[in-house]
């Protein structure tokens, strides 16, 4: 018996609802302001852990990555942005609100820029509401000011209702001191794969790739080592020892810091240990600089992907970096200074005689 056509119809219009490219306006509208469908688009990939960095509804370079790889780990051919027809239909509303509580308070305060002040205080807190709901949300604090427009984000207080985007909160409030995550054996073949070129992570299970994050690598004479590790072992909410002599020649010294636990800590919230000293995958208490700077040889995060992350890996996996290897610092060649002639010998004491008859 033929289906009637009539019920035909509204299937073929959800399929050509999904597989409709996305609505990209041209010429794009001034920054901060979001695109909507590239917004929907980045917070899908979030969800999916397909990082595409923090969310500011904008074209770039790692919302096409993160595209990309996902279309990779699906089986779907790989596309431009503007060319994306993934079906986006589980990301229903793209905004949602949050009402600031008494309670979000315990984790702003004052955060002084300096090691030895940092050093002082018993936790690293936000340095305001705003930098609260940015990491909480996953955004770029520009973004979430337009949006929130004409609400002074800089003078936040509980009881404010902020428009945020609809994505997974990242909960500062869920997470306590563990110095060493209990290992997970059937994540043991799970293998972790990082290109520093791409400033990609992978998450892979045999040939599949489970997840993909954007990170800020080392370089130059400090450039992330490449080859075969492991993880030696995964701290929750680490201290960080801050040496001046590690961070720039990575050796240590007598002179350092132990700074806090708290999000502005340098290694954010995890710590993702190596079987190379002193080097690791780790948070960051700088988000919206991932992947658009460099670090002292490990490789940052976002706190909001770090976190995710540690649920899906284990200590004893393997990790396998690709990339340049740390350059070598040139050998600095004191420079010689001039020397002075030696002075003469001093002549020799002449006796009785020789005075007298004038020898020498």
């Amino acid at each position: 018996m033929p289906f009637p056509l009539f019920r035909l119809l509204p299937l073929l219009f959800l399929a050509c609802l999904s597989a409709s490219a996305l609505n990209i306006p041209d010429p794009l509208p001034k920054a901060p302001e979001p695109i909507d469908d590239i917004l929907r688009l980045q917070i899908f990939l979030d969800t999916q852990l397909f990082g595409p960095g923090k969310l500011d509804g904008r074209p770039g370079e790692f919302t096409t990555k993160a595209l990309k790889r996902y279309q990779h780990a699906h089986g779907l051919p790989e596309t431009e942005v503007a060319d994306c027809t993934l079906d986006l239909s589980s990301v229903g509303e793209i905004y949602t609100t949050y009402t600031i509580r008494e309670e979000d308070l315990k984790f702003v305060g004052d955060l002084p820029s300096q090691p030895s002040a940092q050093s002082k205080k018993k936790y690293l807190p936000y340095d305001s509401l705003l930098e609260f709901l940015t990491e909480r949300f996953h955004s770029a604090p520009d973004m979430l000011e337009f949006i929130n427009k004409p609400l002074k984000m800089g003078a936040l207080k509980p009881g404010d209702v902020v428009k945020v985007p609809t994505v997974q909160p990242f909960l500062i409030e869920g997470l306590t001191e563990v110095p060493k995550l209990p290992e997970v054996p059937e994540f043991l073949t799970r293998v972790i794969k990082i290109d520093t070129r791409e400033k990609v992570l992978g998450l892979w299970d045999g040939d599949k790739l489970l997840a993909s994050l954007p990170i800020t690598p080392g370089s130059g004479h400090l450039a992330t080592p490449p080859g075969t590790w492991r993880i030696l072992g995964i701290t929750q909410m680490p201290t960080f020892r801050w040496d001046k002599s590690v961070l720039e020649y990575g050796v240590r010294s007598s002179n350092y810091y132990e700074l806090p636990i708290g999000p502005n800590n340098p290694v954010g919230v995890m710590w993702i240990g190596l079987n190379r000293p002193g080097i690791g995958i780790h948070g960051t208490n700088s988000p919206q600089s991932i992947g658009r700077s460099s670090s002292h040889g490990c490789m940052r995060t976002a706190n909001w992907d770090v976190v995710r992350l540690v649920k899906q890996i284990t200590q004893g996996m393997t990790v396998i970096i690709e990339g340049p290897a740390p350059e070598p610092r040139p050998a600095v060649i004191a420079k010689a200074e001039p020397v002075a002639p030696p002075p003469p010998p001093p002549e020799p004491k002449r006796g009785f005689f020789s005075r007298l008859f004038g020898r020498k």
